[in-house]
């Protein structure tokens, strides 16, 4: 067994449209359902939840899984465009909400990129150094690898199923995995950028 096994796992997840039509209802002034009434509660509305309800099958399945395969609650941190990294529960209101909304997920753009480089510098040395860290979010773009790989290197992992496949596919394994307590295999995401083969399947 590779003794990375016994480790706790850390997943990150990618965020849902801030965007899109189911954000824009939960963020309206005329919403009368649950949601939109706890994001406007001084408590707030855990992101993983609003996230959930923004993205819809893609989100839920990346919420399931983690916490599925997850060791502890900790365990679990959501890219959040604009604050870096999240807990599920970490309070969303409407004022962060719209700061969500207004920063492109793009690795050029400073508002996305320097708050999540420093939290994963701060993970890296948090972390014990064999640990895997599973990234829940698309691998066929630079928009979280070319900012993640510099920092954490081969400790950041995806599910080799992910590629080539799209996000309600996705969704949808992820969904299947968590429901029958069968983890997906993993491969590197250094190899992934950098063009070459990918890392031996592992089950973390």
């Amino acid at each position: 067994m590779d003794p990375r096994d016994r480790l706790p796992k850390l997943f990150l997840l990618s965020p849902a449209s801030a965007t899109g039509r189911r954000a824009l209802q939960l963020a309206s002034p005329r919403a009368s359902f649950a949601a939109a009434d706890r994001l406007r509660s001084p408590e707030g509305l855990p992101i993983g939840e609003a996230f959930c309800f923004m993205s819809a099958l893609y989100f839920r399945g990346k919420m399931a899984y983690a916490r599925r395969f997850a060791a502890a609650a900790a365990s679990i941190l959501i890219i959040a465009p604009g604050f870096g990294l999240v807990p599920p529960e970490w309070p969303l209101d409407l004022a962060r909400l719209r700061k969500l909304a207004r920063t492109p997920v793009d690795p050029a753009h400073r508002g996305y990129s320097a708050p999540l480089r420093r939290q994963a510098r701060e993970l890296a040395l948090r972390l014990p150094a064999a640990a895997g860290i599973v990234l829940l979010g698309s691998i066929a773009t630079g928009k979280y690898l070319d900012l993640l790989v510099p920092i954490l290197g081969e400790r950041l992992l995806f599910p080799r199923a992910f590629a080539g496949t799209g996000d309600m596919r996705r969704g949808a394994l992820m969904l299947r995995a968590a429901a029958c307590g069968e983890e997906l295999e993993y491969a590197g995401c250094e190899q992934r950028r950098g063009g070459g083969a990918t890392l031996p399947p592992r089950r973390e």
